[in-house]
Formats: structure tokens, sequence, C-alpha cells
């Protein structure tokens, strides 16, 4: 006995259905895709966000107050990587253009830690 049913094509499903009175409720442009063992699709997805991972935002997050010292720390935090560049969230205006003028330091550091050599500069928002 086969382990997968056979596919018949949706004409002969709508044939089918027709001629036992059932109604076809499926969208006509459905693609049925090939059903993936949950292992796979649950590794994948922790893979895709980096759960139980090490990943460069947290490492940055780990290592914020020795990168930026406490002061600034205390009103700023990194929030991600996009294309390359830290986004930093400063709560003060000050505390951001002090990460603004220190911001080639900062990179350098971070380039320093494990895992964040890509990071090319710094992103500093209002929040």
């Amino acid at each position: 006995m086969p382990d997968q049913p056979h596919a018949f094509s949706k004409i002969a499903e709508e044939l089918v259905g027709d001629l036992r009175g059932v109604a076809f409720e499926e969208p006509r442009k459905q693609v049925k895709r090939v059903t993936q063992p949950l292992a796979a699709v649950v590794e994948q997805l922790l893979q895709q966000h980096q759960i139980g991972r090490e990943s460069p935002e947290q490492t940055i997050r780990d290592h914020w107050v020795e990168l930026v010292g406490p002061a600034n720390a205390n009103y700023s935090h990194p929030a991600r990587i996009e294309r390359n560049r830290v986004t930093v969230l400063a709560a003060h205006a000050v505390v951001r253009n002090e990460l603004f003028h220190h911001r080639e330091q900062i990179t350098e550091k971070i380039r320093a830690l494990p895992g964040c050599g890509h990071v090319k500069g710094l992103t500093l928002r209002a929040g």
C-alpha cells in the first residue's frame, strides 16, 4: 500500500464532486504543497528567529554598558541590526548627540565583539 494517496487533478476532483453532489470549495488557484515534517519546520523557525542561539543583537545588548559607558547606556539601547547597521534608540537628545560624536569608536568596539564583524555603523533614533 502506498504511503501517499493518489493526487487527482482539480478538474477530476470537481467532476467527481459534481457526480456525488459535493461542492468543491477549494479556490481554483490554490496550490497544494507537500506536508513537511514538524521537526524540520520548528528547526527552520528556531534558526530564522535565532531562538536559543547567540545572535549579534544579543551580544551587543550584553556588552552595551562597556561599549558606550554607564551614563549613556541608561538612556539608550541597541534595537536591531538592519543592513549591517545597528539601530540605537536614544531616549535623550544629549545622549543621542554624544553617541553621534563617538559613533566611529563605538562601531570599532562592536566589530571587536564575537559575531559582530559585519557591522558597519550606527543609526541613531529617538526613542
